[in-house]
């Protein structure tokens, strides 16, 4: 047999996660101490209140069939959170949608949504399924740049007229992966009056809404008078709860889009583990004292990074949310180069930038999921790589 792949995932690039995981297992055979700082995998644990849920649930024999959908104390749970969150009211029953996690939501949509041809206004950089599920519906993408001299915000008023006849959809995503860039109230209200003068569909990633540093505010993009009639967001419980294994989130927002959604789903699941979803009803509920704590932690990883990564000479943007930096590399490197030979050299293992779309070429991606003494030690084996460097070009 002659196997070959399809034209639509032909058009899917390698995962850089997994070829970045092969060398960093090539390092540790090779008898390296690697810090990884690659994947933005939580290195916390749920809150403990979460776990126990998740036990008890789990020890009860009658709760191992298929859920199918959503419970409706979850959906309940999702209201409840982004009214004292976000000031944001929803509907249980026709605004929330549960998901295996935003990146399942996110594969799906375009599939439910977009016909060959479509128009796509993706971010660039931006998070890879964003395309990938693009490239899957048949769509086409066009990329909007995020520059760093545009506050890493899409120039909406210099996209094409002819581009935005043919648009179906919009991703966006604040605060973003991985451009780590925040979004103003005025931005989002800006997006809010060109989706309804182009008739497009906005989708705004919000994974990252409960990792916001210095005191800057959370802004749900459905706290916009009138984005609920243009838009939906996706957000998600690993981040926020470190529930990143249980696979379980929401999108929430447009009637609509969520009904279209729901019908494309109820063809290819059979819905979250029962106990999961307990827990995450418990963790949507709680008194979110945790989230607090865990944000100041963050912004402690976050400030040890960067410090240490100053003392080598490498100033890098301060981050003002999520779990990552995104770092403008010295001169003289490729993304890619330089994340490879950080792996092989350092031990070290970050993501290049280019792997999130052509502008992210220049950049890396480096995530805080270790402890700040491990930061440190990483940005110490970064300043010995970036000597030797120095001394050998």
């Amino acid at each position: 047999m002659n196997l070959v792949a399809s034209e639509k995932v032909k058009k899917m690039s390698a995962s850089i996660f997994q070829e970045v995981a092969n060398l960093k297992l090539k390092a540790i055979k090779a008898g390296m101490d690697v810090i990884d700082l690659s994947v933005g995998s939580p290195d916390f644990p749920p809150p403990p209140f979460v776990v126990d849920t998740l036990i008890d649930c789990a020890s009860d024999s009658s709760n191992y069939g298929y859920t199918l959908t959503g419970i409706p104390e979850f959906n309940h749970a999702v209201s409840y959170f982004y009214k004292q969150r976000y000031e944001v009211d929803l509907n249980p029953e026709s605004e929330v949608l549960q998901l295996m996690g935003s990146q399942d939501g996110l594969a799906h949509l375009a599939t439910a949504i977009i016909n060959p041809g479509d128009y796509v206004l993706v971010p660039d950089p931006g998070y890879p399924i964003y395309e990938a599920s693009v490239n899957i519906a048949g769509g086409v993408i066009y990329p909007m740049p995020l520059l760093a001299e545009n506050k890493f915000l899409p120039m909406l008023e210099e996209i094409p007229l002819d581009v935005l006849d043919k648009t179906k959809m919009m991703i966006i995503s604040y605060p973003g992966n991985p451009v780590t860039a925040l979004a103003d109230q005025s931005f989002f209200e800006k997006v809010v009056t060109f989706a309804k003068q182009h008739n497009i569909l906005v989708v705004h990633d919000f994974a990252y809404s409960e990792l916001i540093f210095d005191g800057n505010p959370q802004l749900s993009f459905m706290s916009v008078p009138g984005a609920k009639e243009i838009g939906i967001e996706f957000n998600s419980l690993s981040k926020t709860f470190n529930m990143a294994g249980c696979r379980i989130g929401y999108v929430v927002g447009n009637e609509q889009a969520i009904d279209i959604l729901a019908s494309f789903k109820s063809h290819i699941d059979y819905g979250v583990f029962y106990p999961i979803q307990k827990a995450a009803v418990r963790a949507l509920t709680s008194d979110f004292t945790f989230l607090k704590t865990q944000v100041n932690e963050y912004e402690l990883r976050r400030d040890v990074l960067i410090s240490g990564l100053e003392k080598s000479g490498w100033y890098v943007a301060k981050s003002p949310a999520t779990m990552f930096v995104w770092a403008k590399i010295p001169a003289g490197w490729k993304s890619r180069e330089f994340a490879f030979e950080l792996i092989d050299q350092a031990g070290v293992a970050v993501i290049p930038g280019d792997a999130f779309g052509d502008l992210g070429e220049g950049y890396v991606r480096i995530a805080m999921v270790q402890p700040p003494e491990r930061l440190s030690q990483a940005a110490e084996r970064i300043h010995e790589f970036l000597m030797e460097y120095s001394r050998n070009k």
